[in-house]
């Protein structure tokens, strides 16, 4: 089982959170300008890397909020655990889009 260290309530038990999938997805400026493969790119498409990947978590059974969380996925080792908003202390820009 994940242990996972929830930056308001301590570390906690995997099965007390959701994964809500990738961190810092950024909305498009202007969605009507974006066609409908666009469109699609942006709802439904994320990277699924081996290696360090920048997530967000929701503690649905403790404090219910936000956060992101930078883990190595072939080990499940979390390196970094930040507020939504931030950049992950570990980030270069080419991992965020």
């Amino acid at each position: 089982m994940l242990l996972i260290p929830c930056p308001f309530c301590g570390p906690r038990a995997e099965i007390e959170f959701r994964c809500g999938g990738e961190a810092h997805i950024v909305r498009p400026a202007d969605p009507a300008t974006l066609d409908d493969a666009q469109w699609a790119d942006h709802l439904y498409f994320r990277r699924n890397p081996k290696g360090v990947h920048h997530e967000r978590w929701w503690h649905v059974h403790g404090c219910r909020r936000w956060f992101h969380l930078t883990r190595d996925t072939v080990s499940d080792r979390i390196l970094a655990v930040y507020p939504v908003g931030s950049r992950s202390p570990l980030a270069s820009r080419e991992d965020e889009r």
